[in-house]
C-alpha cells in the first residue's frame, strides 16, 4: 500500500515551495532554484506574501491563491508556522508535504515534541502525508527534482534512503566521482509519518532502482525492517550504514533526528541475518556501492593479485586475508603454461605476482591477471596500479598503463583496481603525474573497472560483495 502511495507522491505534477525567498543564502530560495535548474517539468509555485517574484517565477501570498492544483509542498517556514500551513494545504487539496522545517522532537524539548505531535495530528486530519520533519526531502534527477544545486544531474540505478540530509547530499556528490548515480535519494529526518521501511518498500518495487543504500540512525519498526530486508535482498542488494553505534554517536542521534540508537553487535547481526550488507563508514558505503554497480557477482573468495613490487605484494596479501579473502598459491597448471611460453620466472612467480622479479623481461601484470582470470580457482582479481613517480616516466601514456594490465572490455573475472588518490598525498605530485592518475580513473570508469585508493578498501568491498552472494545461495 505504501509503495503505490509513494509512487504517486514522488511523481508530482506540481510543487509549491512555501517560505520561498529571494535570498540565495536560504533553503527557501535553494529549493526553488534547484527545481528550475534541474528542469522539473511541472508547475513550480513559490509562496511568500512579501515577494511578487522569486527566482524568475511568479510568487503567491498563500497556497490558496494558486489557480491550479498543487500535488506536493516543500515547507521552508519556521516551526511555529507549520500548523497554519498544513491547514492551508488541506484546503488546497495537497497530497504530501516535505517538512524541511526543523526544531521539533530532535531538540529534546517538551514544546518541540508536543508541536511535532500536533503537526502529525493536523496532517492526518487534512489527509496529507508527511516526509520529515527536519530533512532535505527528495532527489529524483530523472524527474528534475533536487534539493541542492550541488548534486549531479545524471540519473542512475542506485537508490539511497538517508535519515540525514547532509549524508544524502554528501553520498550523492561523492558517489558521482566514482561513477555511481542515483535513481532516487530520499532524506526523511524525524520520520513522524513515512519512515525508512516505507521508502524501502517503494524502492523494492521501483524498476529504476537496482540496488539500495541506506543511512539510518534509529529504526521505527525493527521487525518490519527485518521482514522488508528478507523480502528485498534476494533480488536487490541493500547496503546499510548505521549511525550512532558508539557512546558519543548514540548521544548525537537523539539530538540530530530524535532517534534511539542500539547496540552495534545486535544491529550487525540483525542486518546480516536479514540478507543485507553492513557498511562501517561512509567511505565503505561508497566502496561497496561502487563494487555492486560496476562488477558482475563475485561468486567466491579466491583473489588473484598482480602489479606491485615485493613489499607491496606482501602487504596486499595480508590486507586481503584480513578482509576475509583467500590468497591462494599460483596453481601448477598456470606455472606450466608460463614454462611452456618460455618465461624465465615460471617457477618463481606466485600470487600475489611480485613484479620486481621480472628482470627486464616482457612479462607484465596483465599476463598474470589474464591467466588468473581464465583459471577456475580464482573468483576475482585485484590490479595494483602503482603511481608514476620518476621523471623518466613522463613518457608513460594512459594506453601504456592499460596495456600493462591488459584491461579492456573483455575481462573474464570481476576486477578491482587500486589507484592512489589525494588521500595518499598525490596532490603534491607534479602536474603530469596527477593528471595521468585522473585520466586513468576516468578510463577505468569507462571500462567498468571500479577503483579504490588502497588495497584494504578494495579487499573489504570485494569481500562484502562475495559474502552477500554466498549468503544468498545458502
Amino acid at each position: 500500500m505504501h509503495s503505490h502511495e509513494l509512487k504517486e507522491i514522488l511523481n508530482p505534477g506540481s510543487i509549491a515551495v512555501i517560505g520561498a525567498t529571494n535570498n540565495e543564502q536560504t533553503m527557501g530560495n535553494g529549493f526553488v532554484r534547484s527545481l528550475v535548474e534541474y528542469g522539473f517539468p511541472g508547475k513550480i509555485y513559490p509562496v511568500n506574501p512579501k515577494h511578487a517574484e522569486i527566482a524568475g517565477l511568479k510568487a503567491y501570498a498563500n497556497i490558496r491563491d494558486i489557480d491550479g492544483p498543487v500535488d506536493y509542498v516543500i515547507s521552508s517556514v519556521p516551526a511555529y508556522a507549520v500548523l497554519e500551513m498544513i491547514r492551508d494545504c488541506g484546503q488546497k487539496g495537497v497530497k504530501a508535504i516535505h517538512l524541511f522545517t526543523a526544531r521539533f522532537s530532535e531538540t529534546g524539548r517538551p514544546e518541540g515534541i508536543e508541536l511535532e505531535r500536533q503537526v502529525l495530528e493536523a496532517a492526518r486530519a487534512a489527509g496529507i502525508r508527511l516526509i520529515g520533519p527536519n530533512c532535505m526531502g527528495l532527489f529524483y534527477p530523472g524527474k528534475g527534482i533536487s534539493f541542492s544545486d550541488a548534486l549531479p544531474h545524471n540519473g542512475g540505478s542506485t537508490g539511497f534512503i538517508s535519515q540525514s540530509g547532509q549524508m544524502a547530499e554528501d553520498v550523492c556528490r561523492y558517489a558521482a566521482l566514482r561513477g555511481v548515480f542515483f535513481s532516487k535519494a530520499i532524506s526523511y529526518g524525524n520520520a513522524i509519518d513515512f519512515n525508512e521501511c516505507d521508502f524501502l518498500e517503494h524502492m523494492a518495487d521501483d524498476p529504476e532502482t537496482e540496488r539500495i543504500l541506506m543511512y539510518v540512525e534509529g529504526v521505527r519498526d525493527g521487525s518490519r525492517l527485518c521482514a522488508m530486508l528478507k523480502y528485498i535482498t534476494p533480488a536487490k542488494p541493500v547496503i546499510i550504514l548505521k549511525g550512532g553505534v558508539g557512546e558519543s554517536g548514540t548521544r548525537m542521534t537523539s539530538s540530530h533526528t530524535a532517534s534511539m540508537a542500539g547496540s552495534k553487535q545486535i544491529w550487525t547481526a540483525m542486518v546480516r541475518q536479514s540478507g543485507a550488507v553492513v557498511a562501517e563508514s561512509m567511505e565503505e558505503l561508497l566502496d561497496i556501492a561502487t563494487t555492486f554497480t560496476f562488477l558482475n557477482p563475485i561468486k567466491g573468495f579466491n583473489v588473484g593479485i598482480a602489479g606491485g613490487g615485493g613489499g607491496a605484494s606482501v602487504l596486499a596479501a595480508d590486507l586481503c586475508e584480513a578482509a576475509g579473502l583467500r590468497v591462494i598459491p599460483l596453481p601448477m597448471d598456470i606455472r606450466e603454461e608460463l614454462k611452456q611460453s618460455g618465461s624465465k620466472i615460471w617457477d618463481w612467480i606466485d600470487n600475489p605476482a611480485d613484479m620486481s622479479i621480472r628482470d627486464r623481461s616482457d612479462f607484465t601484470p596483465g599476463h598474470c591477471l589474464e591467466l588468473m582470470g581464465k583459471h577456475p580457482d580464482f573468483h576475482l582479481l585485484i590490479a595494483l596500479m602503482m603511481d608514476p613517480h620518476h621523471e623518466h616516466q613522463k613518457k608513460i601514456t594512459l594506453e601504456d598503463i592499460l596495456a600493462q594490465f591488459k584491461i579492456d572490455t573483455r575481462l573474464i573475472k570481476p576486477m578491482l583496481a587500486v589507484v592512489p588518490d589525494k588521500s595518499l598525498g598525490c596532490e603534491e605530485f607534479a602536474d603530469w603525474k596527477w593528471e595521468l592518475l585522473c585520466r586513468l580513473r576516468s578510463k577505468l570508469l569507462e571500462l567498468r573497472v571500479p577503483f579504490y585508493p588502497t588495497v584494504g578498501r578494495a579487499a573489504r568491498a570485494a569481500w562484502k560483495m562475495a559474502d552477500y552472494f554466498a549468503r544468498a545461495v545458502n
